[in-house]
């Protein structure tokens, strides 16, 4: 064993491979384009571990909400109209990904993945509690009775699925978090999902990765890779050519940027996110929550609170759009009514890009593009909670194992 690995990109998921890999014996160097005071996606996200999420976001009734929302500059979810045939193939795919079958085929096995990176997690926060694990669950809260009843019938699939879940009324669910006062009709509760702060948890899976001696090589872009007889021989860099045995792509919404010199596709399109974080919150909820009309997250943090949401397609762009934040900033008072627009005023919005599959599933296993190349990347707004069992899955691609589940619908190349 003990292969030279490289690893293109050094986000949450590159991370996870790197520690993977590295705890299986191999020598690991992790390309990152950032420098080492990055703030990528993997550092101002929400943070959950979500069991809960097990519908993907290709799912029925999404295309039509999405044009929907398409008219309100404020609303959860824009595509910003370019002239681009990518966006346009990603569209036309997500349309005939969004179909009741394929939420049922996906179901399982996004359960399946969420349940054993939970558990993964556990174990990483057993070692060493680091990164703020927090065990408590996660409220779906809805301020109308229509949304209840749609969450409630989420729930009801949820737990044919074997993923507890509970509908509660508004008392029941003020009784459950009585930190913080809230506006809701009622909620739904799912006890196993977890929250942690994204920063601590980077820190600690760098600290981890380079007590194993991985090596990090920042600022450094990978523009393509030179092949030699089926394999890549090298990653082409900005820093030149760097050899490696196997190799392991995660870029996150830049992996299609990296693809010169391969015959691979890989449909992704960036879905900008945006949060907020108050240092001196009014009040402090004790479990994280997703605002279920506005899709909007809050996540209390060491004593803060972050509230983050929006799925923004507008390409590689990292400029913040100043209307959609507002449209996160109006939400908290309808939810949380002892909350201010005003309470956030001076605080700095943090942007990050995820990258979207058109079917809503992560790129996951070996490619025919290249025989010593594995694909780990559009993970979309599941990159936290699926990190750890994405990278014990790239472990045991690199160790010739199979993996601990059947990733045929995770397919690089099922497109």
């Amino acid at each position: 064993m003990n292969q030279n690995i490289i690893i293109a990109g050094g986000g949450v998921i590159g991370l996870c491979s790197a520690l993977y890999a590295a705890r299986a014996g191999h020598r690991v160097t992790v390309l990152e384009r950032r420098g080492p005071e990055r703030d990528g996606c993997s550092y101002g996200n929400a943070g959950m571990i979500v069991p809960s999420h097990f519908i993907p976001l290709a799912a029925p009734g999404m295309v039509a909400l999405g044009l929907k929302w398409m008219w309100n500059p404020e609303s959860p979810f824009y595509i910003k109209p370019r002239l681009s045939a990518e966006l346009m193939a990603w569209a036309w795919r997500f349309w005939r990904a969004s179909t009741a079958e394929h939420v049922r085929r996906s179901s399982t096995l996004l359960r399946d993945l969420h349940m054993e990176s939970r558990a993964l997690y556990e174990a990483l926060d057993a070692e060493s509690a680091d990164f703020s694990l927090v065990k408590r669950g996660l409220l779906m809260l809805c301020r109308t009775e229509h949304a209840l009843e749609e969450e409630s019938a989420t729930a009801a699939r949820a737990r044919e699925l074997g993923i507890p879940a509970k509908t509660l009324d508004a008392k029941q669910t003020a009784a459950l978090d009585p930190g913080v006062t809230m506006s809701v009709a009622g909620s739904v509760y799912f006890p196993n999902d977890c929250h942690l702060s994204p920063a601590r948890l980077m820190a600690s899976l760098e600290a981890r990765c380079r007590a194993l001696g991985v090596t990090f090589l920042h600022d450094t872009t990978v523009t393509g890779w030179r092949m030699e007889r089926g394999k890549i021989a090298a990653a082409i860099t900005s820093g030149g050519e760097i050899a490696g045995g196997q190799f392991v792509l995660c870029g996150g919404s830049w992996s299609p940027e990296m693809l010169t010199g391969l015959r691979l596709r890989l449909p992704t399109q960036a879905g900008k996110g945006y949060s907020l974080t108050l240092p001196q919150p009014r009040e402090l909820p004790s479990l994280c929550s997703i605002f279920t009309e506005a899709r909007i997250a809050v996540t209390p943090m060491d004593g803060a609170l972050r509230v983050g949401g929006t799925m923004e397609i507008a390409g590689l762009n990292e400029d913040i759009t100043r209307r959609r934040v507002r449209g996160i900033v109006k939400a908290v008072p309808e939810y949380y009514p002892n909350f201010r627009e005003s309470d956030f005023a001076e605080i700095e919005p943090w942007r990050g890009l995820r990258p979207c599959s058109p079917d809503g599933l992560p790129y996951l296993g070996r490619t025919d593009a290249a025989e010593n190349l594995i694909v780990a990347t559009g993970h979309a707004m599941m990159g936290v909670s699926l990190a750890p069992v994405t990278g014990r899955v790239v472990a045991a691609l690199l160790n010739g194992e199979p993996p601990p589940q059947d990733l045929t619908m995770l397919s690089p190349d099922r497109f």
